[in-house]
């Protein structure tokens, strides 16, 4: 029997009844990856062999009764976050042979569930980017249409997800970077509140913005793998020691009586009328549902992507600073002197992208400068989390399109940055104001791709629009990419 496109609760329920094992589950995914990943690139390495034997330590406690919410179900891991003894490459040459000594928070608290592992997916060099094009080698290609981008820089987890690869995933959020390959690839994406999740064993990108977030094919699977997750860890100084809670808590409470947000300039002629009409559609669904839309407005959006890309930048061009061919990563064969190898293995071990970033980070934090951009630029982080802290004084929680437009086809838009980069204006002031957000699909384009939409909640509020994204979901079909199950 086929069951790679269950969701993991569904899953749960026929490894505790013992309608498949945990092998013939795992096995049924290396299967389909075998198969379908040739043509998608979605996976960086396949981890066959160690998958297998955990999947046999896992029926082990199944058969127990010991089996806990996550035991026995086969996930894929964003490279980005690092796991013993497995090459962990952020999708650049500079960590292309990277094997971690040790394994992220994440992963730890995944294998104390035994969860099975099928291997590490593809991303945007150093999580740098929003089409998974600026992979070293994995270029990842869309599962409803392998000519368009899955999105980034998350694309390979959320690829794997909705072609039937794995359960669920884990990818990165710095910007969006979970939400919009979510949206493109008609997938559920969360991203928690900033330092819900531990940041241990992620490699950084931003520190101030990144979180690790689960990719899966519902809301209720989001929640039941960041019960899994989060939780404070001493490792990480940022992790919050909020204590744990059930993140599933208001699956089927439905949304009667909450008030929810619909800034407008989220829904401006930058969006494409098929996105915005599909969100809008949706927030009517709500409406009848019981729920009450209230109108309101972000007025600082028109500064979000430039904010967003300053403060991001800077903080890249100080994290990647330690990958210089002596200490850390790509070692260049060129160089007679340590300033030349530095440069020679620098230049050679990143990308385009990369260098562009840490540039413009180095720009905007060298003397004479910092205070007009990056200065600047923080300033407006707390703006942003005023002017979020009014609209939720009168909302549970807003609305609004994932990403401006669904996903583009491989050419387009990827060789201009300042097109690509405009395209995160939907997602980045979530990172930016350290708020959870969800999005899933609430309709097709003309073309039948997927448009995702998002919900935003004040800090800590990831419970509730798990919820009510839940209850979205139960009156949405969602259509599995051509040729899926």
């Amino acid at each position: 029997m086929i069951f790679i496109n269950e969701t993991v609760a569904s899953l749960r329920q026929k490894l505790d009844k013992k309608e498949i094992s945990a092998r013939e589950l795992t096995q049924s995914y290396l299967d389909e990856i075998s198969k379908t990943d040739v043509n998608l690139d979605s996976f960086v390495t396949v981890c066959t062999e160690t998958a297998l034997k955990q999947a046999e330590s896992a029926q082990k406690k199944i058969d127990g009764g010991q089996a806990l919410p996550l035991t026995g179900i086969p996930l894929a891991i964003k490279d980005n976050i690092c796991t013993e003894g497995v090459l962990t490459t952020c999708a650049s040459k500079m960590l292309d042979n990277f094997i971690p000594p040790y394994s992220a928070t994440v992963i730890e608290k995944l294998s104390a569930q035994d969860a099975v592992f099928l291997g590490k997916t593809s991303m945007d060099e150093f999580a740098m980017g929003s089409t998974t094009q600026t992979a070293f080698r994995k270029k990842t290609k869309n599962p409803y249409d392998t000519e368009k981008v899955p999105g980034g820089s998350s694309g390979g987890s959320a690829a794997a997800v909705s072609a039937g690869l794995c359960a669920a995933s884990l990818g990165s959020d710095t910007g969006g970077s979970i939400r919009q390959p979510s949206s493109f690839c008609g997938v559920t994406g969360l991203k928690p509140t900033y330092s819900r999740v531990s940041r241990y064993g992620l490699i950084a990108f931003a520190s101030s913005l990144d979180q690790i977030g689960p990719i899966a094919r519902s809301a209720e699977d989001c929640g039941i793998i960041l019960n899994a997750i989060s939780g404070f860890d001493p490792h990480d100084g940022t992790s919050s020691k909020k204590s744990p809670e059930d993140f599933t808590a208001k699956i089927g409470a439905g949304v009667k009586g909450l008030k929810i947000g619909i800034p407008k300039e989220f829904f401006s002629d930058a969006v494409d009328t098929e996105v915005k009409e599909a969100v809008l559609k949706a927030a009517e669904t709500y409406k009848s549902m019981g729920a009450e839309l209230v109108d309101c407005s972000l007025p600082s959006l028109k500064f979000a992507v430039a904010a967003y890309y300053l403060i991001s930048s800077a903080e890249a061009a100080s994290n990647l600073a330690r990958f210089d061919g002596i200490k850390y990563g790509h070692r260049s064969e060129k160089g007679a002197t340590f300033n030349e190898l530095v440069k020679n293995s620098r230049s050679e071990g990143f990308g385009r992208e990369v260098k562009r970033r840490i540039m413009l980070g180095n720009y905007a934090l060298s003397s004479g400068y910092y205070d007009a951009y990056y200065g600047k630029a923080m300033a407006l982080k707390q703006r942003f989390r005023e002017e979020y802290k009014a609209i939720f004084e009168q909302c549970d929680f807003i609305i609004t399109p994932t990403a401006p437009n669904t996903a583009f086809r491989m050419d387009d838009n990827i060789t201009d940055p300042a097109k690509v980069y405009l395209a995160d204006i939907c997602t980045v002031t979530v990172n930016i104001a350290s708020l959870p957000a969800i999005t899933t699909t609430c309709g097709y384009d003309k073309t039948g791709m997927p448009i995702g939409m998002s919900l935003v909640g004040n800090m800590w509020n990831e419970a509730q629009i798990i919820g009510a994204c839940d209850a979205f979901e139960k009156t949405f079909t969602k259509i599995s990419p051509k040729g899926g199950r």
